[in-house]
């Protein structure tokens, strides 16, 4: 019997080339900045820190960023499992509670946050998602 192979969702495509891209390129070379807004989480299954470039504003005591892929990302799941994370703003690190915030308005997130950022998340993102830092 032959199997047919069923074609990839476009967003799912999206998903893995972009994806592929920052974690062999662009975050490590991003990471190595000091002035780099960095987001370490625990990893749900090895316990390990993680930490992965982000961007967003501060507003108060708190931070909103949105994420490209929202649940597929793997820090929206490691936040998941443990929302204790830290932040590094500005070359200095705090700690924080994070918080998936589904029912946020997208469009009025991605307006406060710096442009050129919410550009670049606009263009590439499929399942966007606004995640709430309060900092401790």
């Amino acid at each position: 019997m032959r199997r047919v192979a069923r074609p990839t969702p476009p967003g799912d495509r999206q998903h893995r080339l972009v994806t592929s891209v920052q974690r062999k390129l662009i975050n490590p070379a991003l990471s190595r900045l000091p002035s780099q807004t960095l987001l370490e989480t625990t990893g749900r299954t090895s316990g390990l820190p993680r930490r992965t470039p982000i961007s967003g504003r501060r507003t108060g005591d708190r931070f909103w960023l949105v994420s490209e892929f929202g649940l597929r990302s793997h820090y929206v799941r490691n936040i998941q499992a443990d929302p204790h994370v830290r932040l590094r703003l500005h070359g200095h690190w705090h700690h924080g509670v994070a918080r998936l915030v589904p029912e946020d308005d997208i469009r009025a997130r991605l307006k406060s946050l710096p442009r050129m950022d919410s550009a670049v998340i606009r263009t590439v993102g499929t399942d966007l998602l606004s995640i709430r830092i309060d900092l401790d």
